[in-house]
This record gives C-alpha cells, sequence and structure tokens, in this order.
C-alpha cells in the first residue's frame, strides 16, 4: 500500500516495481487528485503551473521519468528577472550573462562568491547519492542537500503527467480515498498492516505486506493517519507546514507599482522580493503548460496570466496595488513545505519493520527531487529489508566500498 500519488507516492511505486517484479501488488491511495503538489489550473482553456512549475537541470530522476514515459520538455520562452524591495527594483536581470554576475558581485560582494562555492561544494556531495541508489545502498535516516544553480525545465503538457505517468506504467490500482488507520495485524514472522480507508461511498480495508505513507504527516493536516498496535507507539507528527497561496490573474499589470508609468517599457517576465512588501513573494508572467512554436509571450501592456506567490490569500486592494484591472484570479492554497530550521534530530524512514515514512528527508530539504530519491530511497530499504539483505543499509565507508565496485 502506497498513501498519497503526489510525485513522492508515484516514484516510489515505480521504484518498487522496478524492484520486486512485475507481479508485486501495489495499491495506492489518493483523497485528492493524482499529482499533489504538481497542479494545473485552467484560464481561458489553456492551462497553467499551480504548483512546482520547474525542475532543476540535475534532478537526474525527474530526467529519468521524462524519459521512460517518453515525455518532452516544454519549450523555453525567455523573459528577465529583478528583486523588488517594495520600493526600489535592488537588482536587475539583463540579456549578458557576465554583466549579470558583476551585478550580483557588486550587490552582495564576496558573500555571493561564497554562496556559489558552498552550493557547488553541496551539490557535488549530494550527486554521490545517485551512484549509492544505483549500486542498491539506502539510509534509513534522513539525508540534507541544497541547489540553486543551473537551468530550469519543465514537462511539456504539464509537471503533473509525470505522476499519472508512472502509476500507469507501474499497472498500480489507484484507490480514491483517505487512509484513517494503520494497525499491526501480526508480529510473528513477517509482519501484516491493516489499512482502513474511507470515501464518499463509504469505509473499506485491506492487508498488506509493506505500507509507504507518501503523504505529510505534520501538525497543520487534519487528516493525519493513526496507527494501532504498535508497541511501541508510533508518533511521527512534526511542526508546521509553510502556507502558501498561488494566484493565477489575468489581467494588465500595474507596472506603475514597480516604478514604470509606460507599461510598454517594462522589461521583467519575473519579479522575486525581499522581506517588503510582504504580501507577495514572486510574480511570473505565465506560459501555459502546452507551448506551441508560434507562441509568444504576452508583453506588459496587453493583458497576461501572471501567477503571484503569497503567504496569504490576496485582499481586494492587494490585487489593485498590482493589476490595473483584471478578468479573473483563480487560486490554489499549498501546504508547500515544512517550516525549517534548527529543530530535534530529523524523522527517520523507517517506523516499523516494512511500514516506512517517505516525506522523512522533506524535514531535511523540500523539493521534487529530493521527494524522488526519497522514493528511490524507501523501494531500496523495503527490498533489502524483505530480503534480509542487511549489509546494503546504512553502509559504513560507503564511499570508498562504491570506488572499490567501480
Amino acid at each position: 500500500a502506497v498513501v498519497g500519488a503526489g510525485i513522492g507516492g508515484s516514484a516510489v511505486a515505480h521504484f518498487l516495481q522496478q524492484h520486486f517484479g512485475p507481479r508485486v501488488q501495489i495499491d495506492v491511495f489518493e483523497k485528492g487528485t493524482v499529482g499533489g503538489r504538481l497542479a494545473t489550473i485552467s484560464v481561458n482553456k489553456q492551462h497553467y503551473e499551480s504548483g512546482a512549475a520547474s525542475f532543476h537541470s540535475l534532478s537526474l530522476h525527474m530526467q529519468g521519468f521524462v524519459k521512460q514515459l517518453g515525455l518532452r520538455h516544454r519549450r523555453e520562452v525567455g523573459g528577465r528577472s529583478a528583486i523588488f524591495n517594495g520600493e526600489d527594483f535592488v537588482l536587475e536581470e539583463t540579456d549578458w550573462y557576465l554583466l549579470n554576475l558583476f551585478r550580483l558581485w557588486w550587490h552582495y560582494g564576496i558573500s555571493f562568491l561564497r554562496l556559489q562555492m558552498w552550493v557547488e561544494e553541496v551539490m557535488e556531495k549530494f550527486m554521490r547519492i545517485y551512484k549509492y541508489q544505483a549500486h542498491g545502498y539506502a539510509f534509513s535516516g534522513a539525508m540534507s542537500l541544497a541547489g540553486a544553480q543551473g537551468s530550469l525545465w519543465s514537462v511539456e503538457g504539464g509537471n503533473k503527467l509525470v505522476c499519472s505517468g508512472l502509476l500507469k506504467l507501474t499497472k498500480a490500482n489507484v484507490i480514491h480515498a483517505t487512509v484513517t488507520t494503520v494497525t499491526l495485524q501480526q508480529t510473528e514472522g513477517k509482519p501484516l498492516y491493516h489499512v482502513k480507508y474511507e470515501n464518499e461511498v463509504g469505509t473499506g480495508s485491506d492487508y498488506y505486506d509493506i505500507v509507504v505513507i507518501a503523504t505529510p504527516l505534520h501538525l497543520d493536516n487534519s487528516s493525519t493517519i493513526t496507527f494501532e498496535g504498535f508497541d511501541p507507539p508510533i508518533d511521527v507528527v512534526q511542526g508546521s507546514f509553510q502556507p502558501t497561496v498561488i494566484s493565477l490573474v489575468h489581467g494588465y499589470l500595474n507596472s506603475s507599482y514597480f516604478g514604470f508609468p509606460d507599461p510598454k517599457l517594462f522589461p521583467f517576465a519575473s519579479i522575486l522580493t525581499t522581506d517588503f512588501p510582504s504580501f507577495f513573494c514572486a510574480l511570473d508572467n505565465m506560459c501555459p503548460v502546452n507551448v506551441s512554436a508560434s507562441f509568444r509571450r504576452k508583453q506588459p501592456q496587453e493583458a497576461a496570466v501572471w501567477r503571484v506567490r503569497s503567504p496569504q490569500p490576496l485582499l481586494r486592494s492587494q490585487l489593485k496595488t498590482l493589476f490595473r484591472s483584471y478578468y479573473s484570479v483563480q487560486t490554489a492554497e499549498w501546504q508547500a513545505h515544512p517550516v525549517h530550521g534548527p529543530r530535534s534530530p530529523l524523522p527517520r524512514f523507517v517506523l516499523h519493520d516494512q511500514l516506512f515514512l517517505l516525506n522523512a528527508l522533506e524535514w531535511a530539504a523540500s523539493s521534487v527531487e529530493v521527494t524522488a530519491v526519497a522514493a528511490k530511497n524507501v523501494a531500496l530499504l523495503a527490498f533489502n529489508r524483505w530480503y534480509q539483505d542487511l549489509d546494503k543499509i546504512d553502509q559504513k565507508d560507503l564511499m570508498h566500498k562504491v570506488k572499490t565496485e567501480l
């Protein structure tokens, strides 16, 4: 049983079948729509990303999924970015790469160079995980990463196609229901888990050898799963998640608010903000998920679809601040990612012998690729523990061992 059909649940179903073989039977429970935080909103018969909009070029698992499913990268439509502090643009991107680097250095000084070096070092270390996983090694505790460099890409037709594609490829049985309880039914030999669920029709239940929780278990989640019959009791509820509101606004940008009285002269397709103004975090002139060869990005004086990311739903006065006028506003509210910060030790992937928490890694770092890495790790944990190949779990001196094998 896999609880959740976002990228984590879809990917772990795929990896479980990859390791256990085509005869493994996988039920995937999803109370909402397949894709989770990968989702789209329709505006004027066109679909736009309302969840994760793009992926890093070094997202190797996501790159592999796209290739395996026969999907394509969406054609990029260029646009410049800027950073706004509520009154002025503190940093403006140009069409010249070296000039952009100089401006970053001029504004942030030596800190920018230190950040560049630090990110490169962290990414170099993180890339080792793919090598470990390729050799079948798994980890029972969470690891951390950071990445902020490289080109970005997205999937033609919508990023959520990766999730639905993986579930179709896996031939998983998708059950549209909310899992309420996981009970340890059998303790001798291999454990057996009793999973209860409910939907519009009523309630149901079934028994499983392996259960993967691929949905967050946190204080803000009203539908947190109850675990029964476990000794010691399982209590994995962690901190809080950061709420994020995505507003897709079809309208005319108020370029005067950003210091451009003539909208034709407004040069930016993407605006990030500093701590102020606090009512929005980012503003993007969006392209639909299907970009034709003749598509062009709307000019700033034209009505366009803008994606506004904010910590709270936008008030009418705030919408009027950002837009001269608008035809429609559609919103999606997400529990985007954990509120990261110093805390007690990170949760473990293994809740019980064959009961796993895929989202444990999200409390170290939160992104689509990190979730895919966690999915691969959980599938390896389940496989290695099932066949008692414990040497492949939490292996010491792993870098030396992998180098020797290579």
